[in-house]
């Protein structure tokens, strides 16, 4: 039986044959996703748990925190750190063994180099630093920018923001060619699964929940929910770093082949039985967000880390509501995603760059948002400063990438 492995060593010999047309519903989920990132970014300051910390800014809930606050933000804050992250990784993962076997292991490395390498220096030497001096501003210290710079590199401090998920695709992209060549069986399982799953989607759903856990709860007792991985530039929330290679790992598989004919068919029962994906996506988010508020009611005043009871249940419905919402977006979009035509048809091809760029707009319009009341209600005044905060930042990110994409050779990076 021929394995992936084989195919790839082939693909580097000669050409590779043409790959089957990308779903466009998954392009518009892509894209949906990265809007929802803008989105998320532009309502955090509106939270009601936000907290900022003059002496040790970096601390704070967010760069920015606004006294204007609205509780329905700390849903939908909520809802996508459920879900969006782990979402982008497996969309991610799709395309690496298409891309692999077009390109051969040589270009898809120098590919990846230009596509996320160069973006991610872009953003921790310039971008992020400018993006976070809106916030250092709020601590009271009076450096100039260049100062701020020069000072927070002779330190040692580093600002990934948003650009942390870039490294860290890229890390998984380098971890995806050994594991091609060294355990193509299990991609080769992954894809057979993702093959039965065409009818039985419940398959693959239960497969990749169970990993999920096991990926998931061992690392929240070890690291807990909200410590961050820190070397030198590179950063990432600790408890879900084999969680995001979990996601990664079963869009490779996916992917690897017949995308059309396997859990992400556009015909296959993910798409048609959507209703039932989206109330189980409802359940598990409602699961979630009970554990999430009764820690907030009743276990805030206790020393120490949770009970492990309240650990243990909220890592294992944490990765259930992960992979029963990703699945429920993913089947809205085949189901529903197919038409001629899309209001995201017309940024799918600057996405990316929107995510790279956005930060900057989405700091500056906060803190320039900050002493302006639109309202004498200060739930109305927060949702209004959250709408003008991520419209503007969907405006100006997108003529940003646009413009710069008509550079030569821009698009390759960008």
């Amino acid at each position: 039986m021929t394995t992936i492995s084989d195919t790839l060593v082939r693909s580097e010999a000669r050409a590779a044959p043409k790959t089957a047309a990308r779903d466009v519903a998954l392009d518009r989920a892509r894209t949906f996703i990265t809007l929802l990132v803008l989105a998320n970014h532009a309502v955090v300051a509106y939270t009601q748990f936000g907290r900022f910390y003059p002496n040790h800014y970096l601390w704070s809930s967010a760069p920015i925190v606004d006294n204007e606050r609205w509780g329905g933000f700390n849903a939908l804050t909520l809802f996508n750190d459920a879900f969006f992250m782990c979402l982008m990784f497996l969309l991610s993962g799709l395309f690496v063994w298409p891309s692999l076997k077009r390109k051969g292991v040589g270009h898809f490395l120098r590919d990846r180099a230009l596509r996320l390498g160069l973006p991610y220096l872009a953003l921790i030497l310039i971008l992020m630093p400018i993006a976070y001096y809106a916030s250092y501003r709020l601590s009271g210290a009076k450096l100039g920018f260049v100062d701020f710079w020069l000072s927070n590199f002779r330190q040692g401090i580093w600002f990934d923001g948003p650009g942390w998920f870039i490294w860290f695709l890229l890390y998984l992209d380098l971890l995806a060619i050994p594991l091609l060549y060294v355990a193509p069986g299990l991609i080769d399982a992954i894809n057979r699964l993702s093959l039965r799953s065409f009818q039985r989607p419940m398959l693959f759903a239960s497969a990749l929940a169970a990993a999920a856990i096991l990926a998931y709860v061992p690392m929240l007792f070890q690291v807990g929910a909200v410590r961050w991985f820190n070397w030198g530039p590179l950063q990432v929330q600790f408890s879900r770093v084999v969680l995001y290679g979990v996601f990664f790992l079963a869009g490779i598989g996916i992917g690897a082949a017949d995308l059309d004919r396997g859990l992400l068919a556009r015909h296959g029962a993910l798409a048609q039985r959507w209703m039932v994906w989206v109330i189980a996506a409802g359940l598990s988010f409602g699961a979630l967000a009970f554990l999430v508020n009764f820690r907030r009611m009743r276990l805030s005043n206790l020393a120490g880390a949770p009970p492990v009871w309240w650990q243990g249940s909220y890592g294992v419905v944490y990765a259930i509501a992960s992979v029963t919402i990703c699945l429920a977006v993913l089947a809205l979009f085949l189901r529903f995603g197919q038409s001629e035509k899309s209001i995201f048809d017309p940024m799918r091809e600057d996405a990316y760059g929107m995510y790279v760029l956005h930060y900057i707009a989405i700091l500056w319009l906060q803190y320039a948002l900050l002493d302006i009341s639109f309202s004498h209600s200060m739930q109305l005044s927060a949702i209004l400063k959250a709408l003008i905060v991520f419209l503007l930042t969907v405006g100006l990110s997108w003529a940003a990438t646009a413009g710069l994409r008509k550079i030569p050779g821009a698009k390759r990076v960008l």
